[in-house]
C-alpha cells in the first residue's frame, strides 16, 4: 500500500451509493503535510514533461494543485464555478456535472491564463465518472494548451472515468484506485499499483 492508500484505510469513511469521505484529511480539513507528499508524487509521475500550468477545478481540487504547482515552480489556475465581477475579459466556459453534489455546473477560466504556448498538468482529487476532467480538457484544448497529464489522488475504479480518459489516450495517473468498497463492512479494495 502507498501513502495515500494507507492514509484512506485509516481515515477514510465509506457511505451507501459509492461515496468515499475522505473530508477529515483531503477535501475539507487537509492534512497538509499528506498534500505536501502528494504534489512530490505528482512530480515523480510527471517531472519527465514539460510542465507550464496546473489545472484543477474548485474547490476541492485546489489545495492538492497548490502543492503540485509549488513542486513544478508553475502557476495553477482553477476553473470557478460561479462569475463574479472581478472576472472579466475572454472567457473559456464548459459544463460539467458533479458525481457528488449530483448536479451541473458551467465552469470558467478568464482566456487570459491558459494559451497555446501552455503545457497543462490537470491535478483533481476525485475521478469517478470522468466529467470534471473531461470538462477541463475541454477547457485546456480551447485555449490551444497542450495536455500533458491527469493527476488524480483517489480514482474509483469500479465506475467508468478512469477507462474513459485513458481510452482517450491520456496520460492518467492516480495515487489510489479503489477497485471496490462496501459500505457495511467499510473494506476498501486498491487496484495494483505499477
Amino acid at each position: 500500500m502507498n501513502f495515500l492508500e494507507e492514509r484512506i484505510v485509516k481515515d477514510g469513511v465509506v457511505k451507501a451509493g459509492n461515496v468515499l469521505k475522505v473530508d477529515s484529511f483531503l477535501n475539507h480539513q487537509m492534512d497538509i503535510a499528506l498534500l505536501e507528499e502528494i504534489g512530490k508524487e505528482f512530480k515523480r509521475r510527471f517531472g519527465h514533461k514539460k510542465i507550464t500550468k496546473v489545472l484543477t477545478i474548485e474547490a476541492s481540487g485546489i489545495g492538492i494543485a497548490c502543492f503540485v504547482a509549488k513542486e513544478f515552480g508553475v502557476p495553477m489556475v482553477f476553473a470557478k464555478k460561479t462569475v463574479s465581477i472581478n472576472i472579466d475579459g475572454e472567457m473559456l466556459v464548459t459544463e460539467v456535472e458533479s458525481f457528488t453534489h449530483k448536479n451541473k455546473n458551467r465552469v470558467i477560466v478568464a482566456k487570459r491564463f491558459i494559451s497555446p504556448d501552455d503545457h497543462v498538468l490537470i491535478i483533481d482529487d476525485f475521478l469517478a465518472n470522468g466529467c470534471a476532467l473531461q470538462g477541463l480538457i475541454s477547457i485546456a484544448e480551447s485555449a490551444g494548451a497542450t495536455v500533458e497529464g491527469l493527476g488524480i489522488a483517489i480514482e474509483k475504479g469500479f465506475q467508468f472515468g478512469g477507462r474513459a480518459i485513458r481510452n482517450l489516450g491520456y496520460d492518467l495517473e492516480s495515487l489510489a484506485i479503489v477497485e471496490s468498497m462496501d459500505d457495511t463492512t467499510g473494506e476498501i479494495v486498491f487496484a495494483p499499483q505499477k
